[in-house]
This record gives C-alpha cells, sequence and structure tokens, in this order.
C-alpha cells in the first residue's frame, strides 16, 4: 500500500470531510433538543384565539342570550344558571375563563365568566346571560356582532 498515508482512506481527503459533517450534524442535534419551548401558544385552529385560558385571544362573530326560560336549569358546569349573573356559554374555552364581550355595533363591552357550552347557531361565537345581554344594549335585537377576548 504505497502512496496511502496512515488514517487516511484515499488521496480526496474524504475521511476528515466525513468527520467534519458529523460534529457539525450532533452540534445541530444538541442546539435543537435543548431550545426552548416557544412563550405563546399558536392560535386554536378553529376558533382563532388564543389557545383556552390563554389572555388575548380574540374572536368575531354573533352572540345571542339565554331567554328567561332558562332560569335554574343545570349548565354543563354543574352550576344552576342564574340570568342576573355575568355568565355565558362557549363551545371551547375552558370552564371559568372570563372574556369581554364587546357590542361591535354600540360600543359598549361586559366581562362574563364561562361555565355553559354552546351556542351551536351558524356564525354564532357566544351566549351570554340575560343581564350581560341587558349590559351589551342587545335585549331588542336579540343577536348581534360581538368581539369576544380573552382577559384571564
Amino acid at each position: 500500500m504505497r502512496g496511502v498515508t496512515r488514517g487516511a482512506r484515499s488521496s480526496c481527503g474524504i475521511a476528515p470531510r466525513r468527520g467534519a459533517v458529523i460534529a457539525a450534524g450532533l452540534s445541530l442535534c444538541l442546539f435543537t433538543a435543548c431550545s426552548a419551548a416557544p412563550r405563546h401558544e399558536p392560535a386554536h385552529p378553529r376558533t382563532g384565539m388564543a389557545q383556552p385560558g390563554t389572555p388575548g385571544g380574540i374572536e368575531h362573530g354573533m352572540a345571542t342570550f339565554y331567554g328567561p326560560e332558562q332560569q335554574g336549569t343545570t349548565t354543563a358546569s354543574g352550576e344552576r344558571f342564574d340570568r342576573h349573573k355575568l355568565t355565558a356559554a362557549h363551545r371551547t374555552l375552558p370552564f371559568g375563563t372570563w372574556v369581554r364581550v364587546i357590542n361591535t355595533r354600540n360600543g359598549r363591552s361586559v366581562n362574563v365568566r364561562v361555565n355553559d357550552r354552546g351556542p351551536y347557531g351558524k356564525g354564532r361565537i357566544i351566549d351570554v346571560s340575560e343581564e350581560a345581554a341587558r349590559r351589551l344594549g342587545m335585549l331588542d335585537a336579540g343577536v348581534v356582532p360581538v368581539t369576544v377576548e380573552v382577559i384571564k
């Protein structure tokens, strides 16, 4: 074996390059494995809001309100519905989440706590209690365009 130096496989230097490639690959793996998790959760794929319970998520759609016939019925969270409290139904947000509902027709807003599931009508994103509807100025209209923002 003439002309081959000890440790090298050929005159083109493949072995030394392979070592550099392996070292670079290991460095990249270690770097990405130790990187920090993202600080903000991505938006919910269907609603566009921040992931459940995270402040700042915003959703636009229509709001309705519970009628007096719902008074005293059991909500999905197990609470008794009270039309005089500031509560709401939302399809995906966790129970106990506080949201600000803004009537985009008149600018009025109210903070409500999610304690039920719904609404299930097309384009409707939240059902609010009668008291919340009164504060939003939507009792006569029944259905109004709103912005819903998770606050805590």
